[in-house]
């Protein structure tokens, strides 16, 4: 009887589980098709999902960007200013570290724009196009022109990439580069168009004793104790 028992929590509590799971990747592009849309309102989110990603408008996908390797960073002004992580800001922080100006101890602040500092190297990119390229590599592989295996492959996808943007409208545009990319398990092929910004400078850090307390304990935690921040600064031609 307590087996029988034990049997019903079990189900009941997977049945529990299965009915609010609503973790997962969300795309972009489908941001719609996939409900995610109606799963975040529900948590309170306000805007539509045209204000999130429109390739042919203005939308969030022009405020927040890919920072450096891969971090998230957001534009806070009309003048390019980045607020991103300390901790994703600590390799330029340390770049421009010296024994006579250690930065990373003692922080750093550009009172104007002529202190902001040149970081060589960094760069900061936004999404500006995401296209669904499944049914194109799906006709290579049928065709021969590629096995399932290798159209997963770096090699294949870069120079894929490099071919789609040469057809491409967006073909000569100042900063704008292509990635071609397999998503689920390579069910998917998605061509994913950035634009650029490669002039990045620092604008202001904190000390890592207040940017870094609490190490990555801290960062996992909340409340939070840490100003966890760095400012830099794109710039165009």
């Amino acid at each position: 009887m307590k087996a029988k028992h034990y049997l019903v929590a079990a189900l009941a509590a997977a049945s529990t589980l299965v009915a609010k799971a609503d973790e997962g990747m969300w795309l972009l592009q489908l941001i719609k098709q996939q409900n995610a849309i109606e799963q975040m309102k529900k948590q309170g989110l306000k805007l539509e999902a045209e204000a999130l990603y429109n390739p042919n408008g203005v939308s969030l996908k022009d405020a927040v960007g890919i920072f450096g390797g891969g971090c998230t960073g957001e534009i806070i002004s009309p003048e390019g200013l980045i607020l991103t992580n300390h901790h994703c800001g600590y390799g330029a922080i340390q770049q421009h570290s010296s024994v006579e100006h250690d930065y990373l101890t003692d922080g750093f602040w550009a009172m104007k724009r002529s202190e902001e500092l040149p970081t060589p190297g960094l760069k900061f990119r936004f999404v500006h196009r995401i296209v669904d390229i499944t049914d194109m590599v799906n006709a290579k592989i049928k065709a021969g022109e590629v096995d399932e295996f290798k159209a997963q492959t770096r090699v294949f996808m870069e120079q894929l990439a490099k071919e789609e943007l040469k057809k491409s409208d967006l073909n000569g545009k100042p900063g704008v580069v292509a990635q071609a990319l397999p998503f689920y398990a390579g069910n998917k092929f998605y061509l994913i168009y950035y634009k650029v910004y490669t002039d990045v400078r620092m604008v202001a850090a904190p000390p890592s004793s207040v940017g870094k307390f609490g190490g990555e304990t801290d960062n996992w935690m909340w409340p939070r104790h840490t100003c966890d921040f760095s400012w830099f600064r794109i710039y165009a031609a």
